[in-house]
């Protein structure tokens, strides 16, 4: 059976996305979920639970519909999953439904071990996508390299190296830092880029400050922000690491459903979705109002507007830490 790198998915009826690296499994059932969609716009996309799993759930979700679309149906936690899951995906694999597309996810761990012994052993045509974690830097300095390669934007060697000092512990932050730098810059990223945006990030960096004012903690932000700033670090990034989690928030705010259902209807990757879940506890609608507020005249203040950038910010991240209470 094929074994696929994260960024080879590709369509089959049944695709084995295995490893423990969170991030890359959730982009790779993304993109094979964006190429599906692409190719017909009139997919049909279900998730199911495989440690809650409901008999006869697969069968129902496979069974061809009056229409006749096809079908995408991501299936969760396997690592966790049910004798009754597994007893049924096991016959399903003998026959696979026709335009149906099952994406199976297991974290790791021996449980499922024969469903997985059998999907790679060649039944019911699988492929198999690995996403194991990265953990040495040149791993880290390729997936990095790719991220600006696939948007066609130029970027030096040292940049490259900077980069990935700056976010060697979360594949999740150098992507999304990865794409700011897209994003902001219209020429080519040096490595004078990256020390204005990141400056002193080994330790200390804009996705800290903001998820240490998020949860409350005012002392915690102020102390990372400071060090951050006499580390070099400007404080526009900083404010767009804000926004870039409040404004997530925002969208999710009194939203029910899973993580892979809203990450699907808000343009959002899974792990997002389940972030901002868990940094809206204790916040209300009129505090997440606020704060919108005061990140548009902050952005302001520090991009010329204001003629104290810092005080602008250490105001934001106190407003922010009283989750908008005035």
């Amino acid at each position: 059976m094929p074994q696929l790198s994260w960024h080879q998915v590709r369509p089959a009826p049944v695709v084995l996305v295995s490893g423990t690296e969170v991030f890359l499994a959730e982009r790779a059932i993304r993109q094979l979920r964006d190429f599906l969609k692409l190719e017909d716009p009139s997919l049909e996309i279900s998730d199911i639970q495989a440690d809650s799993y409901a008999p006869g759930e697969l069968l129902t979700m496979a069974s061809p519909s009056l229409f006749g679309e096809p079908r995408l149906i991501r299936v969760s936690s396997v690592e966790k999953c049910s004798d009754t899951f597994l007893i049924e995906a096991l016959a399903y694999l003998e026959n696979p439904a026709e335009d149906t597309y099952v994406v199976l996810r297991h974290g790791g761990g021996v449980r499922g071990k024969k469903l997985l012994d059998t999907i790679r052993s060649g039944v019911g045509g699988a492929v198999e996508v690995v996403c194991a974690e990265l953990k040495k830097d040149s791993d880290r300095h390729d997936f990095a390299s790719a991220e600006f390669k696939a948007a066609g934007k130029r970027v030096t060697p040292s940049a490259l190296r900077s980069l990935v000092a700056a976010f060697s512990g979360d594949l999740a932050e150098l992507s999304a830092a990865c794409q700011q730098l897209i994003a902001d810059s219209a020429s080519e990223v040096t490595e004078t880029t990256v020390d204005r945006y990141y400056g002193g990030r080994v330790e200390a960096n804009a996705f800290k400050v903001a998820d240490s004012a998020i949860a409350g903690r005012h002392g915690e932000a102020l102390v990372i922000l400071r060090h951050a700033l006499s580390s070099g670090a400007d404080p526009v990034p900083v404010v767009a690491a804000f926004a870039m989690k409040i404004r997530t928030m925002a969208k999710l705010y009194g939203v029910r459903g899973g993580s892979g259902q809203l990450a699907s209807q808000f343009g959002l990757a899974p792990w997002q979705v389940e972030r901002a879940q868990r940094d809206l506890s204790g916040w209300s609608d009129e505090g997440l109002a606020r704060c919108m507020v005061m990140l548009a005249e902050t952005d302001a203040a520090v991009k010329g507007a204001g003629r104290d950038p810092v005080f602008a910010l250490e105001r934001l991240v106190g407003v922010i830490a009283r989750r908008g209470a005035v």
